[in-house]
């Protein structure tokens, strides 16, 4: 159900709407507009970088992460809604509350994954994270139908972006609450409080220690960071920046973009849950190296698409890939993580994810700004991501990372 209840953030406010907005509203299509963009998420995961490692770390020391998930849900609700106070020109107040909104979503994003080893069995850990982020893709279609609706009303009544993006904003932040209540009121927190200390050193120095520890007693779950800081850079240019490629490259309207990212979580919920049983009968190696490849094959597409219909494929096989790609990491980390260091752990790879969501998109930033705009050659050098994420995936050792955690 939190997956369910998040999903919503990333689809309309990172990837389809507000994205857009800001750059062609807010920023009003200025050559700076989309690095700003990327500028200001990059902020939000460095600062998730530098402080989720010992947020998680305290999460389980104290057995606190369920108290850690409603904080940051509340926090990321409240910056959102003041998101629909942005009007043109609105650059510095719509910067921070993104900023903010993202931090906290991260958060939630990492807490909740560390509950996974406590809820699912070592045999299913890709079944029932398919099935989260299959049901999450469901909740962002709901929230992306239901803000589609308050866009084809507003555009129907001749209405201007500035009047009906505030009601898109204001749905999606009531569903995340909404739909949040029940993971509030009925998940567990299963962990005990540590005895050991909770004196904790400075950010930088708790996370130099934790990953030296990583490179003496877990190995192979320092590889498999590697591996997500890279692949994760390409799924978050997608992320963040496609409803702006369908806007500046292919001249999609706002209804064309969000019924392409509906088409994409469509794709992206069928991949998730299919290929959740995928992952536990052939291995979880093996299923993320496939969907690797799958986003190669994307990437080709999409930099070749001069129509329509071709960039649609290219938009089908990214959700499909980005479903199994998120659920097949996400089972890797729980197969990988010792049972008394689940938050620490996933926070590890919340740092890893969020420094490839710094890199890529701001990459892609600094690309379209060099170039002048150049979309295509942007999403190109995407792609070199997906291909480093791959070579670096074939060190992993999947056994031996398994046997490391149950010493």
């Amino acid at each position: 159900m939190y997956d369910f209840a998040n999903s919503g953030y990333t689809t309309v406010i990172l990837t389809t709407v507000f994205s857009t907005y800001f750059v062609s509203v807010v920023g009003q299509r200025a050559p700076w507009a989309t690095l700003a963009w990327t500028a200001a998420l990059s902020l939000s995961y460095l600062l998730i970088m530098l402080t989720m490692p010992g947020l998680g770390a305290r999460a389980d020391a104290r057995a606190a992460k369920r108290r850690l998930l409603y904080t940051s849900t509340l926090g990321c609700v409240a910056a959102t809604l003041v998101l629909t106070q942005a009007g043109p020109g609105d650059v510095w107040l719509a910067l921070a509350a993104l900023a903010i909104s993202n931090y906290c979503y991260c958060i939630g994003e990492s807490v909740v994954a560390a509950f996974l080893p406590e809820l699912a069995r070592p045999d299913a850990l890709g079944r029932v994270s398919g099935w989260g982020w299959s049901f999450g893709y469901c909740g962002g279609m709901l929230t992306l139908g239901l803000s589609l609706a308050a866009v084809t009303v507003g555009e129907s009544r001749g209405l201007a972006a500035t009047e009906y993006v505030p009601w898109v904003i204001v749905i999606t932040s009531t569903v995340f609450a909404l739909a949040a209540l029940p993971s509030f009121f009925m998940l567990r927190e299963r962990a005990v409080p540590h005895t050991e200390s909770l004196k904790s050193p400075g950010m930088l120095s708790r996370l130099a220690a934790e990953w030296r520890d990583t490179g003496v007693h877990y190995p192979e779950f320092r590889r498999l960071l590697m591996c997500g800081a890279c692949y994760q850079a390409g799924i978050a240019v997608v992320v963040t920046l496609a409803a702006v490629y369908a806007d500046q490259v292919m001249g999609f309207t706002m209804s064309q973009i969000m019924l392409l990212v509906f088409t994409v979580n469509i794709g992206a919920a069928i991949g998730a849950f299919s290929f959740g049983y995928v992952q536990d009968r052939i291995g979880h190696k093996r299923a993320l190296a496939l969907t690797l490849v799958g986003w190669i094959v994307m990437v080709l597409v999409a930099y070749s698409a001069v129509t329509v219909p071709v960039f649609w494929v290219a938009a089908t096989l990214a959700g499909l890939c980005m479903g199994t790609s998120q659920s097949a990491g996400r089972a890797m980390v729980g197969a990988f993580a010792p049972a008394k260091r689940l938050a620490e752990f996933f926070a590890l790879w919340t740092f890893a994810v969020q420094l490839a969501a710094v890199v890529g998109p701001l990459t892609y930033g600094l690309v379209t700004w060099l170039t002048m705009g150049n979309h295509r050659l942007a999403i190109l050098v995407t792609g070199v991501f997906f291909v480093l994420g791959l070579l670096l995936l074939a060190r992993v050792d999947m056994q031996r990372g398994i046997a490391r955690r149950l010493t």
